[in-house]
């Protein structure tokens, strides 16, 4: 028997997600939908949806983190299911790190170098496709070279938006459409059309690392580069900064270079510019197609998918905490 691949499940159809014997359905007005759930990994909800405590305690048996999304795209929870695989070792060591100032800032600072580095590797690989970067690839090094003057996670976050805003400066240059300029980043409301593809795409990732997070023995809610405080999780909006250039600024890129979003896929609500549902879809298949995309691992001599990669960011991360390895991100270098 084959290996039954599980994927994210997205809903944007309004009606009721039921358990009917060992399996999902969707009913809505148009279709009942049945949705094995040997496939399912994660459900991402963008509708209105009716669901009740059998259904949820089935997905907790299932191991389903269930998202929720509003209207505009934004995140706003997630029914995490029962922590299977927490350990009670692991958390002590993860508050150890965090409270421990020079430990927080040996995880921050990794935080920031990968997501930097990633920005250089995008730029490079623009660069060597003949678009004129030098300058920006210049002015990010630089920020990559101060990061060992940082001595609190504000500095190095500080950084890490001036790297980043040069970073954005470089996008126009990229994709040489003026529908999808950037001008400036926005965020609550996006104010153009690139800002709403970047905020969408941050917050798909937000949640996959939060997914993949799940299935390790870490907890998402202690983080090290942004602040644990009222935030329900952070450790996910850590590792989402390795990976944001590689996989959501990719993804932008690609479907504004190929064309295959344009200024009707956008609508303007609340004095901000937000995906048509079709411009979401558009943009998930997009991204999940990236997410399953695969690339070399050196240690393990073998290729692995983006998603695969995020795990094992947190495979050693918890081998960090246990003080077998220290933590090094991934960073894409070919």
């Amino acid at each position: 028997m084959g290996v039954v691949m599980k994927r994210a499940i997205y809903i944007f159809s309004n009606g009721q997600l039921k358990r009917e014997g060992n399996t999902l359905v969707l009913l809505t007005d148009e279709e009942k939908k049945v949705i094995p759930v040997e496939v399912v990994e994660e459900i991402r909800v963008f509708s209105e949806l009716t669901l009740n405590k059998r259904l949820l305690g089935f997905l907790t048996q299932k191991r389903i983190p269930l998202h929720f999304f509003n209207r505009y795209g934004y995140y706003i929870g997630t029914y995490y299911p029962r922590e299977y695989l927490n350990s009670g070792l692991i958390i002590l060591r993860q508050a150890e790190h965090f409270l421990r100032h020079e430990w927080r800032m040996e995880l921050a600072r990794a935080f920031v170098y990968g997501a930097i580095a990633n920005m250089l590797f995008v730029l490079r690989t623009y660069a060597s496709r003949g678009k004129e970067l030098r300058e920006q690839i210049e002015a990010v090094e630089d920020q990559l070279s101060k990061l060992s003057e940082a001595r609190s996670p504000a500095e190095l976050m500080a950084i890490e938006g001036h790297a980043r805003d040069i970073y954005y400066g470089a996008f126009d240059i990229i994709t040489e459409n003026p529908d999808f300029s950037f001008e400036t980043r926005t965020r609550r409301p996006p104010a153009n059309r690139m800002n709403a593809l970047i905020s969408f795409g941050n917050t798909l990732l937000y949640v996959t690392a939060l997914s993949e997070i799940y299935r390790t023995h870490l907890d998402p809610r202690i983080g090290y580069l942004h602040q644990t405080n009222e935030r329900s999780f952070t450790l996910n909006l850590d590792l989402a900064e390795v990976f944001k250039p590689l996989l959501v600024d990719r993804v932008i890129f690609a479907l504004i270079n190929r064309k295959e979003l344009g200024t009707d896929d956008f609508r303007e609500e609340l004095g901000g510019i937000y995906l048509k549902e079709r411009g979401m879809r558009r943009f998930i298949e997009a991204y999940e197609k990236r997410l399953a995309e695969t690339v070399m691992h050196k240690k393990l001599g073998r290729k692995v998918s983006y998603r695969r990669l995020i795990r094992l960011e947190c495979y050693k991360l918890y081998r960090h905490f246990l003080h077998e390895e220290p933590y090094f991100p991934y960073v894409r270098t070919r």
